[in-house]
Parts: structure tokens; C-alpha cells; sequence
């Protein structure tokens, strides 16, 4: 029987922490850190999205802003919008809601956010400082990864570590923060040979591939730590993750649960970047 790894409980307890350090920082400061969401259109799943990173920011005591933009914006308007928030002084950090609509180049727009205000951690000298290991912040979800094995004791030094996904917001830096605690680190893809054989040699298998129900018990080893990351919704409107619980769940050692696994994990990493954005500013 696998340990069912909490992650709304290890949210709580992170945002705790991270509201009283706000508090501290208000109170030596005067001010409160401060994060404004940029959404482009009405994509309901983006919108769920900002409504929830806009409650994280008040319950923890935070300044926030949304600015809602029509689906036409044009990239002139939109990269207009982001030079003003560069140069509010009550916005640490600047997160644009992804996907934006298709006439809208996102490489621009996140190469137009400020590397020190880029909360997100997608900009490309953000990407290159998580390759050395010299980052100041990193990628909400993968960071959300690895403080979930941190609080569950589980040592990654000299394991097999098996990535499955190679995107650039958790594959690749998920890797890497692997990589950076001494984890022998494998990443697999939609070209991977045999993919089975090589999850089933993994310690620790992180799945972040948006397929329903992707890996199951039998490309799984016994033992293993599995992090589904991934978020689907069946033909029943049910949610579920890339990883077929019910087969996975009895080999596993400790396992994450979807919904309540790493989702609640990755806003409160980005509450963590922002914090960490103020502390920075002068």
C-alpha cells in the first residue's frame, strides 16, 4: 500500500510559512510583495487558473493585480501592458497566463517580462541559470516536485530518476533540479524505444506527458515514488492524472493523487518566487 502523498496538506503548510514571512517582510518593508497576471481571452481553464492565484495572493497577504485583455489584443498592446507593470514599483513579479490566443508570439512576451521579476522562471536567462544551479527562482511546478519529496523525506542522491516529458515549463528543468540533488537522471519522450524498460528502472518516476492514464502498474517497478503531474479530464468529467492510479498505486512505495497532488503545489511555489522577487528589489 503506497503512501499517498498529501499535497494540499503540504501546501498549507508551506503558504503558513511563507504568510508569516510575508508578514515579516511587510513589517520591515512597509509594503507588500506584489504580483500582477496578465490573461489574454476567456479560455476557461486560464481564467480558473488567475481566480485561484488571485485568492493564494490575498490569503497570504500579498498585493495583487489582474488585467483581463479582450482576445484581440494585439502584440503591440500586450507588450504595452507588460512595460507598465516593468515599471510599477508595487509589482515584483509578472506572470502572463499561457497558452495565449495563436496570433500572439509567447517567446516575445516572455522574453519582454524582466528576468528579476519573472516569477514563472521561463525567461531564457531564468532557463540558463537553472542549468548552472544558480537560479533565483524556478519553474512553479517542478519547484512544487521537489518540495513534496523534500517534505516527504525522500532522499533523490544516487537514485534512478525517470522524466517522462520533455517540456520546457516541467520536463527539461524538472531534470535538471533532479540532476542538481544527485539523482541519475533519464528523460523519455514520444520517441523513447521500449518506454516501459526504462520507467520500470526508475527509483523515482515523474510523469508530465498529458495523456489520461499514460503509465500503468506494469511499467512500473515495485517501490517506486511516483509524481503524476499530469491533469486531464475524462469523457466523464472526471479529473485524472498520466498515471492509471488504480494499477500504479499498489507497487508504488509513495504515489501523488490527482486531483491534490502536485496542482495545489505549483501556485505555492509561485507565491515562494514572488516573495523571493520583493526581497530582491531594492
Amino acid at each position: 500500500m503506497a503512501n499517498i502523498i498529501d499535497g494540499k496538506k503540504i501546501a498549507a503548510d508551506v503558504r503558513a510559512d511563507i504568510t508569516a514571512r510575508t508578514e515579516a517582510f511587510k513589517n520591515e518593508r512597509g509594503y507588500a510583495p506584489g504580483l500582477a497576471v496578465v490573461i489574454v481571452g476567456e479560455d476557461p481553464a486560464s481564467q480558473v487558473y488567475v481566480r485561484n492565484k488571485k485568492k493564494a495572493c490575498e490569503d497570504v497577504g500579498f498585493y495583487s493585480e489582474v488585467h483581463e485583455m479582450p482576445a484581440q489584443t494585439t502584440m503591440e498592446e500586450l507588450l504595452a501592458k507588460i512595460e507598465e507593470l516593468k515599471n510599477n514599483t508595487k509589482i515584483h513579479g509578472i506572470l502572463v497566463q499561457l497558452p495565449l490566443p495563436k496570433h500572439l508570439d509567447e517567446k516575445a512576451v516572455i522574453a519582454a517580462i524582466p528576468p528579476e521579476k519573472d516569477v514563472d522562471a521561463f525567461h531564457t536567462i531564468n532557463t540558463g541559470k537553472i542549468m548552472l544551479g544558480e537560479y533565483s527562482f524556478l519553474p512553479c511546478t517542478p519547484a512544487g516536485v521537489m518540495k513534496m519529496l523534500e517534505y516527504e523525506n525522500i532522499d533523490v542522491s544516487g537514485k534512478e530518476c525517470v522524466v517522462v516529458g520533455r517540456s520546457n515549463i516541467v520536463g527539461k528543468p524538472m531534470a535538471m533540479l533532479l540532476l542538481h540533488q544527485n539523482g541519475t537522471v533519464t528523460i523519455c519522450h514520444s520517441r523513447t524505444k521500449d518506454l516501459a524498460e526504462v520507467t520500470r528502472r526508475a527509483d523515482i518516476l515523474v510523469v508530465a506527458i498529458g495523456k489520461a492514464d499514460f503509465i500503468t502498474g506494469d511499467m512500473v517497478k515495485d517501490g517506486a515514488v511516483v509524481i503524476d503531474v499530469g491533469m486531464n479530464r475524462r469523457a466523464d468529467g472526471k479529473l485524472t492524472g498520466d498515471v492509471d492510479f488504480a494499477t500504479v498505486e499498489p507497487k508504488a512505495s509513495a504515489i501523488t493523487p490527482v486531483p491534490g497532488g502536485v496542482g495545489p503545489m505549483t501556485i505555492t511555489m509561485l507565491l515562494e518566487n514572488t516573495l523571493t522577487a520583493a526581497k530582491t528589489t531594492i
